[in-house]
């Protein structure tokens, strides 16, 4: 959507180690003024996205960046501009934040509600192009794909996803297309309601693959679309949607579907796909860049690859050895 109409910024999501975000407020004189944002700016002719961030930063509060990586592209029409905004987390910089310019700075809990930030704001507006982000962050980085079978047993499948809560797993897709009483049987959906118990007493969340059936949605967290399904209509109002993607028409059609985030894979080579050539990660990180929402890397993924993950734009990984290793 680049173009002369639409101004190219980059904008930073400043973390501490503790999780808090930094965010700032607008200076007067400057449309929007008081609301509160995330620090960054235009991108001169000739720059990268992190690249003008670095140079953003340094000017606007003082630090100099030393770790951060691209993450969402996401375009806001105000009414007197459009942007599109390079989303980047900063994990990394040097010096102590302050406003530059003269404008507030204040560290905020991402995991709490917009109202619940606005209201520790003094009752300062979040600007309409945080709030995306701000949900985003919400979304865990490891999303784990359990896949329960007769052979493993119902207690055995309840201790693997028990070891993996106990490990940090926060977000799980269940899908069992090979069940042996077909993806419809009522004890596959018993087996469900249990692990949503677990995973609710930790925290944790469960998407429903669609392969299974709507009504089973509805009881869970939300629903993880298939590709063939990325045009199902009439969700449930409180879903959370997840959608499985493998070119660039597809991550359209997930946004589209109003999907919270993707997953694209394969990555890299993986066993539970062995006919299918990985896409690696170059071209993966051209698909996320326009994506428009998180995307998940699928396939050949591991917990130590996390940091690779992230330099090529992605949100976090998806992945069965996720459960596998928690339980290891």
């Amino acid at each position: 959507m680049a173009s002369d109409d639409v101004v190219e910024v980059a904008a930073g999501l400043i973390l501490r180690e503790d999780g808090q975000l930094l965010l700032g407020q607008r200076p007067a004189g400057k449309p929007y003024e008081g609301w509160w944002e995330l620090p960054g700016g235009k991108l001169e002719p000739g720059e990268t996205p992190l690249q003008a961030l670095e140079r953003e930063l340094d000017e606007e509060l003082g630090i100099r960046v030393t770790r951060a990586t691209t993450w969402v592209t996401h375009t806001h029409a105000y009414s007197h501009a459009t942007v599109r905004l390079v989303f980047c987390r900063v994990t990394g910089w040097k010096g102590e934040p302050a406003g530059m310019e003269g404008q507030q700075l204040r560290w905020v809990d991402p995991q709490l509600t917009v109202a619940q930030i606005e209201a520790g704001l003094g009752g300062g507006q979040l600007l309409p192009a945080t709030l995306p982000p701000m949900a985003w962050l919400q979304i865990p980085e490891i999303y784990a794909i359990v896949a329960p079978t007769a052979a493993q047993g119902q207690a055995g499948f309840l201790e693997h996803v028990a070891q993996a809560l106990s490990r940090g797993v926060r977000l799980f897709q269940f899908r069992a297309p090979q069940w042996a009483g077909g993806p419809q049987d009522p004890a596959l959906l018993a087996l469900l309601q249990q692990m949503l118990r677990l995973a609710h007493a930790a925290g944790a969340q469960v998407l429903v693959n669609s392969v299974h059936p709507q009504p089973w949605w509805a009881q869970a967290d939300g629903v993880h679309l298939r590709s063939a399904d990325l045009a199902v209509h009439d969700l449930p109002a409180h879903c959370r949607i997840g959608a499985s993607t493998h070119s660039a028409e597809e991550l359209e059609r997930a946004r589209r579907a109003g999907a919270h985030f993707a997953v694209l894979g394969p990555v890299l080579a993986t066993a539970s796909h062995p006919g299918t050539t990985p896409m690696g990660w170059a071209h993966f990180a051209r698909l996320a860049a326009d994506a428009g929402l998180p995307v998940f890397a699928l396939g050949g993924q591991s917990p130590a690859m996390l940091a690779q993950a992230r330099e090529h734009g992605a949100h976090g990984m998806a992945g069965i050895r996720f459960v596998s290793a928690a339980a290891g």
